[in-house]
């Protein structure tokens, strides 16, 4: 009794895997007899596993697609943040097993906000947490059915304004996800920062999906997102060669000299500024603004008291 819950794990963890298990094949596995397979399937459908068996010699035992999730302990939502978590984690392989497993036993009503999902998202190479993933739905659907998208919007500055967008694409770009879409009020591109979207229902119009700003979205995000997003810009005369700082830092490196560069930065903090210049590990100084040369002292001064103790 004592080995039944670790050997009902090692089964369900063999009926996640995407073919039909005859009884024979589950009792070799688990060392036990086709009856015990029997009894061990008539439990995990007890405990909500929606396990569907076939007879003949083609058959066997499946997990299938219940009319609710199995008693994972996560609520919709939760599985839909589980799966954005998967498609961003970086793990390869793993987090395709794992959505693979996942995926099977989605209810139709999740399945259809996941594939959505899938649909509707870009992910650059470099990931970072999710925004609400209500929000991220109600975009998605958006971009699915090509409605317009109505929004509460709040700005870097803590402005807000109430936004009609068609919505283009979701981008997983650093630590946050933005929404790229034609702004109509304003006839233009814009990307908005997804944490700060506030859904306005119901939709706007129906729309016809334009071709991406630049004719590549990748290549108008690397532009617009390197620079014009971010409210605060910062200008370094660096002591070393720009070619020294290429592929090191995201910004704008100019040459001045053989032994000097110039680097533009934009961010929204110059504590971020003087973390990334301190990474460099390089002389530099501050051409501009006065306010990221004033944290600089600030913080020097807290290391070198810092430095002071020990």
């Amino acid at each position: 009794m004592r080995e039944t819950p670790g050997r009902l794990l090692r089964l369900l963890s063999l009926l996640q895997m995407p073919r039909d298990w005859s009884g024979t094949e589950l009792a070799s596995r688990l060392n036990v007899t086709t009856r015990t397979v029997r009894r061990d399937v008539d439990r995990l459908r007890e405990l909500g596993y929606p396990v569907h068996a076939e007879m003949g010699p083609v058959g066997g035992y499946r997990l299938g697609a219940g009319s609710e999730l199995p008693p994972l302990l996560l609520d919709d939502d939760e599985a839909v943040a589980v799966t954005i978590a998967l498609h961003t984690s970086g793990l390869g392989e793993a987090s395709q097993r794992a959505l693979g497993k996942l995926s099977r036993v989605l209810p139709s009503r999740l399945r259809n906000r996941v594939a959505a999902l899938e649909a509707s998202m870009l992910a650059l190479p470099v990931r970072g947490p999710v925004a609400e993933p209500a929000v991220l739905t109600a975009v998605s659907a958006a971009i699915r059915d090509a409605s317009t998208l109505r929004f509460d919007y709040v700005d870097h500055f803590g402005e807000s304004s109430r936004r009609s967008v068609e919505p283009h694409r979701l981008v997983s770009w650093g630590r946050r996800w933005y929404v790229v879409g034609w702004d109509t009020d304003r006839s233009a591109w814009r990307t908005f920062r997804a944490d700060r979207v506030s859904p306005r229902t119901p939709n706007g119009p129906k729309f016809t999906h334009r071709d991406p700003p630049d004719g590549d979205l990748t290549a108008y995000l690397t532009r617009t997102m390197g620079r014009e997003m971010w409210p605060l810009r910062a200008v370094l005369r660096v002591f070393a060669p720009a070619s020294e700082l290429a592929g090191r830092v995201e910004g704008e490196v100019s040459p001045i000299d053989e032994r000097t560069c110039r680097l533009e930065l934009a961010s929204d903090s110059y504590d971020v500024v003087a973390f990334v210049v301190g990474m460099l590990d390089v002389a530099f100084e501050v051409e501009s603004p006065p306010e990221l040369a004033e944290r600089l002292r600030v913080l020097s001064a807290r290391y070198a008291e810092a430095a002071g103790t020990c």
